[in-house]
């Protein structure tokens, strides 16, 4: 009898389940009591009285969707106002509007790069850019994590058209990349810059205008910005920027951007809302960066070992995928919802509890997360690995972590990419 064509799924799901590494689907109510530090809604907009009532309107202005792609009948002039403000915001000749952050990423990697283009990706970066590099045709170079002498010897003796893609924050621990230090090798050797500012932006730079702003490379002619709608600024979707030329391109060129149906105008509406009272009150970016520090000082006081934040992202180190799975349902049971980051989604296969600080949090929320992790920590979180996962990232960011590794297959030794699972 002829085996069933999808009897593989079933070896997969076994091993995923002896592994500890089962994801399940958990929706959430609307009026939940739980403490949310899992989510990405760092400035405390997603529910704002002026967002929600912006996205209504756009809604009943526009319809309920963008009804095509938006070379078709997607853009509205709600999309036009929202790039050019998002541009002026940032500090950038121009920006495109996507339906999703992981659609800007690969609309960006895959039209800024093709056969013959070196791409140089840090190990740490996001799966939607490790993605972007497997669909562009390139030669991929996977160097060290935050080492921007790595991608100097992965760039030196090349000669042909070369781009560097970084997250401008890094979405599993929240260290931020030198950036500084990444543009000076790009332009030492005529590569162009591409920088995932998703966990930058609304919380790094002057009022939140972002790493690259932060770092004084907006609006450079070689650097060229991704954002998302979907964190800071508490909507949907992610916008390209850059100069007027490459947006232009994308435009002709991006295939997530021509053949998908454009950002929905009552995501578009929420943003632009959110974007505007960001502008107003600027206070909010520090705010965020303040919890996070705090939740960082107490869970570290209370022997647990977490990564000094840059931004608003807080890493927990978990003994076992297990353990961490376990850690975070008990802090859910405690009222306290936080993330679960386990093997595929951490490039270096340590699994975490991943908490969000939000600009909104009173001290009396702030101690009651740091409490309740630290009151539900499994035996086994040593507090004596902090100094030492602390030490990895100081020696990340200030050496060479060795040789980097030139990719020469598109897919082949890509790292999995980092995000969230559940």
């Amino acid at each position: 009898m002829p085996r069933h064509a999808f009897d593989w799924i079933d070896a997969q799901a076994e091993e995923r389940r002896r592994a500890g590494l089962v994801r399940t689907l958990r929706p959430r109510a609307h009026d939940a009591a739980l403490l949310d530090l899992c989510g990405n809604d760092y400035l405390g907009l997603a529910r704002h009285p002026e967002v929600t009532a912006a996205a209504a309107a756009a809604a009943r202005r526009w319809g309920a969707g963008a009804t095509g792609s938006r070379l078709v009948s997607g853009s509205t002039a709600l999309h036009a106002e929202l790039e050019a403000e998002l541009a002026a915001f940032c500090g950038f000749e121009a920006a495109l509007v996507f339906s999703s952050g992981y659609g800007a990423n690969l609309a960006a990697v895959t039209a800024l790069s093709d056969r013959g283009t070196l791409v140089v990706s840090d190990a740490g970066n996001h799966a939607s850019l490790i993605d972007g590099c497997r669909l562009s045709r390139a030669d991929v170079a996977v160097v060290p994590h935050a080492d921007p002498d790595a991608a100097a010897k992965a760039l030196d003796g090349f000669g042909g058209r070369a781009l560097a893609v970084s997250d401008g924050v890094f979405s599993v621990d929240g260290d931020a990349a030198d950036l500084s230090a990444l543009a000076a090798v790009c332009r030492a050797y005529g590569a162009g810059l591409l920088v995932d500012d998703a966990h930058g932006f609304g919380v790094l730079g002057a009022g939140g205008r972002g790493s690259l702003h932060a770092a004084g490379l907006a609006g450079a002619g070689d650097v060229v910005a991704t954002v998302t709608l979907s964190k800071a600024l508490g909507s949907q979707g992610g916008a390209v920027l850059g100069p007027a030329r490459v947006i232009e391109h994308l435009v002709n060129t991006a295939r997530t951007f021509i053949f998908d149906t454009g950002l929905a105008p009552a995501a578009a509406g929420a943003a632009l809302a959110a974007l505007r009272l960001l502008r107003r009150e600027p206070q909010r970016a520090a705010a965020a960066r303040g919890v996070a520090a705090r939740l960082h000082d107490g869970l570290t006081a209370a022997g647990l070992t977490a990564v000094r934040p840059d931004a608003a992202v807080v890493s927990v180190q978990a003994p076992a995928p297990e353990a961490a799975v376990a850690w975070a349902a008990a802090c859910r049971e405690a009222g306290v919802a936080v993330g679960c980051f386990r093997p595929p989604s951490v490039p270096d296969g340590v699994s975490r509890l991943r908490l969000t600080a939000r600009a909104d949090l009173t001290g009396q929320q702030v101690g009651r997360a740091v409490g309740t992790v630290a009151g539900t920590a499994p035996a086994a979180n040593s507090p004596s690995l902090t100094a030492a996962t602390n030490a990895r990232h100081a020696s990340a960011r200030n050496s060479s972590a060795g040789p980097s590794t030139r990719v020469e297959s598109r897919t082949a030794s890509s790292p999995p990419g980092s995000g969230p699972t559940g």
